[in-house]
């Protein structure tokens, strides 16, 4: 399958009828290609992941982009952001883009070298492993 000649387009699924959803479970973003049929499910392509990462194995969505998967999530967000008119799903929209920005770099308190935060919740300061193992005992 070639990537270049596809159009696509995000298709919002909002589930009501379930008895025990969570938002997070409550809708479902299937990926379709217009060029393929103009009805849903015919133009099915794969499912949207909420998150993109690289060190888990890759989803249906991660194989068929690779590299500009990132890129490509991003870009189908932001068009469907643009149309979409229930603020229910402009919610569900903006919490996804904002899971798939991705984490940015922060500054050790103690040495000032910059490091990926795997802050915990019972300490104030920001501490890389090695100021923290330091400081504390152990990492």
């Amino acid at each position: 399958m070639t990537l270049i000649y596809l159009n696509l387009k995000l298709h919002i699924i909002k589930r009501d009828d379930l008895d025990d959803y969570s938002s997070r479970n409550r809708f479902s973003f299937a990926v379709i290609d217009l060029l393929k049929s103009k009805n849903y499910p015919s133009n099915f392509v794969c499912l949207l992941p909420e998150r993109i990462r690289k060190d888990k194995a890759a989803t249906v969505f991660e194989k068929l982009f690779g590299e500009k998967s990132f890129e490509q999530a991003v870009n189908l967000l932001t068009e469907m952001l643009k149309s979409a008119e229930d603020s229910e799903v402009r919610v569900e929209i903006q919490r996804r883009l904002k899971l798939l920005s991705p984490i940015k770099e922060i500054r050790c308190d103690n040495c000032g070298k910059m490091f990926l935060p795997k802050r915990l919740k019972r300490f104030k300061h920001n501490f890389c492993g090695e100021c923290f193992a330091k400081k504390y005992g152990s990492n």
